[in-house]
């Protein structure tokens, strides 16, 4: 899984891409995580506001900072896999 927190380097951006890594480690989950503040780079994906979350090169959510527990969701639901404790 690959995982891209698209973002100037804000705190928003920041406070995403922490919750994707506390998210993977407590789910056990084999990401890759990638910060990407080039902003040529960023408008290349045609995304409208930041931070923006993608996982696998698919947009997942644009604007907003996601909690621990709603990146848990997200990426469980990325994986298939709807038996995860998100708690």
């Amino acid at each position: 899984m690959e995982i891209k927190i698209l973002g100037t380097g804000c705190s928003k951006c920041k406070a995403l891409e922490e919750s994707a890594r506390v998210a993977t480690k407590e789910l056990g989950l084999d990401a890759v995580i990638t910060k990407v503040e080039d902003i040529s780079e960023i408008m290349s994906y045609n995304v409208m506001r930041t931070p923006a979350l993608l996982i696998d090169d698919k947009i997942i959510s644009q604007g907003a900072v996601k909690s621990v527990k709603d990146m848990k969701k997200i990426l469980a639901k990325s994986i298939g896999d709807f038996k995860v404790n998100i708690d």
